[in-house]
């Protein structure tokens, strides 16, 4: 089974369409995916939590597979995003000074793409 693991640190919302689009395509495909929200893209997940929003159902299908595998704990409470963060259920931390560690997904055999 592949392995690949999705960074995203663009906090632009046509950039971060398609790392839900490529997630869930893969996840469709029997891949193991996951995705990691850093930097600046953690400001999204408020965003695409709020009906309407052009994210929202991409969004709900990717939380609801399971495919968020981390939210960096540093980056949202940098974008004030944190409680809103803990509010959707996402996972929240980092183990690399409060950032998610890219060597973790690596050493488990994740190829790693960042957004």
């Amino acid at each position: 089974m592949k392995k690949v693991v999705l960074f995203a640190f663009n906090g632009d919302k046509m950039c971060f369409i398609h790392v839900l689009l490529n997630a869930l395509d893969m996840h469709e495909k029997g891949y193991e995916v996951k995705i990691v929200v850093e930097g600046s893209a953690t400001k999204l997940v408020p965003e695409m939590a709020k009906e309407g929003d052009f994210l929202n159902p991409l969004y709900k299908k990717a939380r609801e597979a399971g495919l968020f595998a981390i939210v960096c704990k540093a980056c949202s409470a940098k974008m004030k995003v944190l409680e809103a963060v803990e509010k959707e259920g996402l996972p929240l931390g980092g183990t690399l000074k409060g950032h998610p560690s890219m060597s973790e997904y690596l050493d488990l055999g994740y190829q790693l793409i960042t957004f």
